[in-house]
């Protein structure tokens, strides 16, 4: 993420959110509260990290109070469903540590949540999550039970203990704030209900106003989203935001525009010097693309960004440029000095890697083009688009 420099005026007037470098000054459009900053580690679990923290704000929204819960019994529940489907698909299905937002939902239903002091998830040393063994030692046991052709109690038994070893034992019952629960009465305290979220994307391969299955491996359950045009799909952030609810967003952010550690992402135009200076025109005239785009890519200057169309989107979802990378949580909007609005984005990689605290700043341009898609509550979709959907 950027590197933030405040400006006096910020200062004084706290209005203006931190910028990426003296060429950004961030103003704040909306902010919706949320929970702190968590870190995922080396671990493949931002599906997780970034839908708990949209189910902790969804808390703080329903006047519920702060919570932190556990996204590791989240993940162990996954994990067990993973291997479930895998070796009914005869070891052709995806165990893999990625997933999507409805994988939080599902394993919810099933099993209910606990707070995170009562299950942390790490019973190995070092202090931060590191799946990398647990992965091997799962897929070595799954790889086993398809070869054989059975899942015998020893299977079942072995799959729990490398669990148990690594994320340590579920609790039947656990007390919290003094009182007792077990993980699916602490859910139903909780209050939120699973049916009440949504997911939604848009490309232009599949019909408007319609729930298809997105074709991204991490996409393992086969879930439906609705698809809906890109103005729709921004339309609803906005309102989302507007509204007091938070967006947990899915994207690409393999794309050299994207700078967790300048606390920015950007969709720059190199290409198509039109919107440019006449001064920075000339200069940019004389550079190739390549070092067009490392010259915006200092973020010492705004610099004008792709007008995304529909058309561009599909593109690059078709073309494999625009992948499933990763998830995190947009939590209010902001925008810089020339009005350009960006959403601000709650990432899971904690707060030292960059100094804006583990947040990001994503350009409307970028998320237009890198969005895979998008989830809500129901309530935060404008009307006139819930009439469309039938929800």
């Amino acid at each position: 993420m950027k590197k933030y420099i405040w400006s006096v005026a910020a200062l004084i007037a706290a209005s203006f959110t931190a910028s990426a470098q003296e060429g950004y000054v961030f103003t704040t459009v909306t902010d919706v509260p949320v929970t702190s900053v968590k870190n995922q580690a080396s671990s493949g679990t931002c599906w997780c990290f970034a839908t708990t923290s949209f189910m902790e704000a969804e808390l703080l929204r329903k006047g519920k109070g702060e919570h932190d819960l556990s996204e590791m019994f989240i993940v162990r529940q996954k994990l067990l469903n993973q291997l479930d489907d895998n070796f009914l698909r005869r070891g052709k299905g995806n165990i893999g540590q990625g997933s999507l937002s409805h994988t939080f939902m599902n394993a919810y239903r099933q099993v209910g949540i606990v707070p995170e002091e009562v299950y942390t998830g790490i019973n190995y040393e070092g202090g931060k999550h590191n799946h990398g063994e647990m992965m091997s030692m799962l897929h070595a046991v799954a790889d086993a039970g398809v070869k054989n052709r059975k899942r015998s109690p020893q299977y079942d038994r072995v799959v729990n203990a490398v669990l148990d070893s690594y994320l340590g034992e579920v609790p039947e019952k656990f007390t919290y704030q003094g009182k007792e629960y077990t993980p699916k009465s602490f859910a139903e305290s909780l209050g939120l209900d699973m049916d009440d979220y949504v997911e939604l994307t848009s490309f232009t391969h599949k019909p408007y106003y319609k729930a298809f299955e997105l074709e991204v491996p991490d996409n393992w359950e086969h879930a439906k989203q609705y698809n809906v045009p890109l103005d729709e799909l921004i339309a609803t952030m906005d309102y989302a935001l507007e509204n007091g609810y938070t967006v947990c967003w899915d994207g690409d952010v393999s794309e050299k525009g994207f700078s967790h550690a300048k606390a920015v992402a950007i969709n720059p135009e190199v290409k198509d010097l039109k919107g440019y200076s006449a001064e920075d025109s000339a200069k940019f005239a004389k550079k190739n693309e390549a070092q067009r785009l490392e010259e915006v890519l200092k973020f010492e200057k705004i610099y004008p960004e792709v007008a995304v169309t529909p058309e561009v989107r599909q593109n690059g979802y078709e073309t494999f440029v625009t992948t499933d990378d990763h998830l995190m949580h947009i939590t209010g909007s902001v925008k810089d000095q020339n009005g350009t609005k960006y959403y601000k984005t709650k990432n899971s990689w904690g707060i030292e890697r960059n100094d804006n605290g583990g947040y990001l700043n994503m350009s409307d341009s970028y998320v237009r083009a890198k969005t895979i898609y998008i989830m809500v509550h129901k309530d935060a979709v404008p009307k006139e688009l819930r009439k469309k959907l039938k929800i």
